[in-house]
């Protein structure tokens, strides 16, 4: 074991606090923190759920794993149903003030398949400062299918915030970041829609981003997956708005790019709205023409 794995066993303190919220998510949840649980690592680390007064047996399978891991396990349970943000808002709150040096991300569906997966990340950030975000490969579970990952771009082993500006490439339960790199939130970040995307470029702007070429976890995509189960034209709606509220965060070059990435989603919409149009045209033509 190299010297730095035991420096971070020596001491006893929180080193690296793991963010997650949930809501509903009884038919995955034991599977998401036991993978969680399983890591293993020469630091301490503790997972910080937020339970959103779920309707199913969400909070009784938190509370039961909550008791077999009771010291790895901070568990926030909502006495009224506070709905994403604000119930991300308080995890948050407890991650950054934890005293933890790194903070890693894992939704209430997903979960990780590689049990050195946070010492891996851990390792690398360690020995390298100028980097502040590692994320790796996840497959997508779809229909009980896992598949290879289509949803997000690829992109090299490093990049920096002017690549992340084009648009996102990091699955949320890819995610481990230096803590306390800024002091407090803007004050848009808890009304985001759109909030791992949002932190990932507040982040970005104090150092590069790392990508491991290893599958280490899984996003899993269902129907009442709050983003997935969207319609297409109504993400890129929220996505717009999105764009347009967080640009002023980021110095020129990097709005000039979000401004890059808002125009490319309104010629889309805008194609879209055309084709829509001319089928419509197209129908009112037919009719008329029957009609003669």
């Amino acid at each position: 074991m190299e010297k730095k794995d035991l420096d971070m066993q020596s001491d006893n303190s929180l080193f690296l606090a793991i963010y997650m919220i949930t809501y509903n998510h009884g038919a995955f949840i034991e599977e998401t923190i036991e993978s969680l649980m399983n890591q293993n690592t020469s630091f301490k680390y503790k997972l910080f759920i937020g339970e959103d007064l779920s309707s199913d047996n969400t909070r009784a399978i938190c509370l039961k794993l909550k008791e077999k891991y009771p010291n790895k396990i901070d568990l926030f349970l909502n006495t009224q149903n506070l709905g994403p943000n604000l119930n991300a808002k308080q995890i948050f709150k407890a991650c950054f003030e934890s005293g933890a040096k790194y903070i890693a991300l894992c939704e209430g569906d997903d979960y990780w398949t590689d049990k050195l997966k946070l010492q891996k990340q851990v390792d690398f950030l360690e020995a390298n400062p100028d980097y502040v975000i590692c994320y790796h490969k996840v497959k997508v579970l779809r229909n009980g299918i896992l598949e290879e990952d289509s949803i997000t771009r690829k992109a090299p082993e490093t990049t920096t915030i002017k690549d992340l500006a084009k648009g996102n490439y990091l699955h949320t339960c890819s995610v481990v970041f230096r803590n306390k790199l800024f002091e407090k939130f803007p004050s848009y970040f808890h009304k985001s829609p759109i909030g791992d995307y949002f932190l990932h470029m507040l982040n970005a702007r104090y150092g590069k981003i790392k990508f491991i070429d290893e599958y280490m976890g899984v996003y899993r995509l269902h129907e009442t997956s709050v983003w997935s189960s969207k319609t297409q034209v109504k993400r890129e709606q929220i996505w717009l708005k999105f764009l347009k509220n967080i640009r002023k965060n980021f110095d020129k070059e990097v709005q000039n790019i979000l401004d890059d990435q808002i125009k490319q989603y309104k010629i889309v919409r805008n194609k879209r709205r055309v084709a829509r149009l001319k089928k419509v045209i197209k129908r009112f033509l037919f009719l008329k023409e029957i009609k003669k």
